[in-house]
């Protein structure tokens, strides 16, 4: 089973989030590309364009699929990982590091409803 980092925050639909400062990095779980396969394409927002938590910011492509994906913050995108247009497979080999998605300047101090890593390690043991 696939390990949840320590120092990162997650959501029920398996982002999860790196905050430094005021600023959250954004990619997908481990055990979310595992289960979506191999992925071909990623769709992500412009940078300047609003998120809001909960609601979609793009779509990943797998062989198997396409899936949602929901921001796990609200606020305004400063940075996407443009690496991921010619190089999506980065998000299944290095879900953590490499294949981060986006960077949201976020709007309140402290992002809600997110999971520790231990909650979601509980999450997807069941």
């Amino acid at each position: 089973m696939s390990q949840a980092p320590e120092n990162l925050l997650y959501t029920k639909e398996h982002e999860w989030v790196r905050m430094e400062g005021t600023t959250a990095y954004i990619g997908i779980t481990d055990f979310a590309q595992s289960e979506l396969g191999d992925i071909v394409f990623v769709e992500l927002p412009d940078v300047g364009s609003s998120v809001q938590a909960g609601e979609t910011f793009g779509t990943v492509e797998s062989v198997k699929t396409v899936s949602d994906l929901y921001a796990p913050v609200s606020g305004k995108v400063v940075k996407i990982n443009s690496e991921l247009a010619d190089t999506p497979e980065k998000v299944n080999e290095q879900p953590y590091e490499g294949g981060w998605m986006i960077a949201v300047e976020i709007e309140s101090d402290h992002p809600e409803g997110l999971l520790s890593a231990k909650e979601y390690q509980s999450l997807i043991a069941e």
